[in-house]
């Protein structure tokens, strides 16, 4: 779980480096080692839930479009956000069209790196 979690956590980085205009915040390339835990468990729950909706549909997600891939990596981080802050910022919980295009275009390339893995 570990390994899937820090797979996870390495394709946020990479795509935030690619992707968010100027300086990203440091919070946001942190390494795995100083992550938080409750930022470990939900990376390495996403990563599951994205590998076992892969699965379940017998590999044809390279058939969504990069929109639909980045909405369910979205969707699934909004879950554990839910699960382990009790009061969350708008802002973490902002539904795919409040997110940044820098955070969409990264969403999706986790889901294609995950793809690409398993």
């Amino acid at each position: 779980m570990n390994d899937d979690g820090r797979i996870f956590r390495e394709a946020w980085i990479t795509g935030v480096k690619k992707h968010f205009p100027g300086e990203p915040k440091p919070g946001y390339i942190t390494p795995w080692d100083d992550t938080p835990d409750w930022e470990r468990q939900s990376a390495a729950a996403v990563y599951g839930q994205v590998r076992d909706f892969i699965t379940v549909s017998g590999g044809h997600t390279s058939k969504l479009s990069r929109e639909q891939k980045g909405r369910f990596v979205a969707l699934c981080w909004i879950a554990q956000i839910h699960k382990h802050i009790p009061d969350p910022k708008p802002g973490y919980v902002a539904d795919w069209d409040a997110l940044p295009e820098w955070q969409q275009e990264t969403d999706a390339d986790i889901f294609e790196h995950i793809e690409q893995t398993i």
